[in-house]
């Protein structure tokens, strides 16, 4: 069994990851962490998924090293020098860190890469991506992420990224491929915070037992 540490769980998507893994028989939660509360509890832990501010999450991962525990990040709007302590936290620890953790946008990734290398020369693409309006980034982790995909992918940008904020979307992403001859779109749509949550778990187990290193949802896919 996995003794699993939760970071926020308190906020909405903390709620749902320890309803879910208090119902998957593979986890134990042993540890819930919110701002303030002692790191301590980390050492009886054996994974952390942490989906909090980018502040708490340096925090938390500065604890992952200290105590040689592995870590799940989903915490999205992390600025590049925060990027890059993880990638140098991953040299001392296992690190899965993901904009998105839905297997659904993670396989909407592998289309969109596709997708871009076979048209990318010979179309505009743009992305829109609509959250709720509670949501501090813009543009989102995911979109972000998606353009990096296509300007890999591709060898050029991406014309333009539009960020809605409006109700309560979980999550629309959609990206179109447009010629002066026809259109192609890819759009995935979250229904639950569920999907998230889903992902994180499954990326919980993965990373428990691994090398050091930084690994992502395409690795679990492969």
């Amino acid at each position: 069994m996995i003794k699993l540490a939760i970071s926020g769980y308190k906020g909405k998507m903390g709620q749902r990851i320890t309803a879910l893994a208090q119902q998957d028989k593979e986890f134990n939660v042993t540890a819930k962490i919110e701002i303030n509360d002692s790191i301590e509890v980390l050492k009886n832990a054996d994974v952390l998924i942490e989906f909090t501010t980018p502040a708490a999450t340096m925090e938390h991962l500065k604890a992952c090293v200290k105590f040689s525990k592995p870590i799940v990040i989903g915490t999205t709007g992390l600025s590049e020098s925060e990027l890059s302590e993880i990638r140098l936290a991953s040299k001392r620890i296992p690190i899965l860190f993901s904009p998105n953790m839905s297997i659904g946008v993670n396989s909407l990734f592998a289309l969109v890469r596709m997708a871009a290398k076979k048209l990318g020369l010979d179309y505009e693409i743009d992305i829109v991506e609509t959250h709720h309006v509670h949501k501090k980034d813009s543009p989102s982790g995911t979109a972000k992420k998606l353009v990096q995909i296509i300007k890999e992918s591709s060898g050029k940008g991406v014309k333009d990224v539009q960020a809605i904020r409006e109700g309560e979307v979980v999550g629309d992403h959609r990206i179109i491929f447009e010629s002066p001859v026809d259109r192609l779109e890819l759009f995935h749509s979250a229904k639950t915070r569920d999907i998230f949550v889903l992902g994180a778990l499954r990326a919980a187990r993965f990373i428990v037992g691994k090398k050091p290193g930084l690994y992502s949802m395409e690795d679990i896919l492969a």
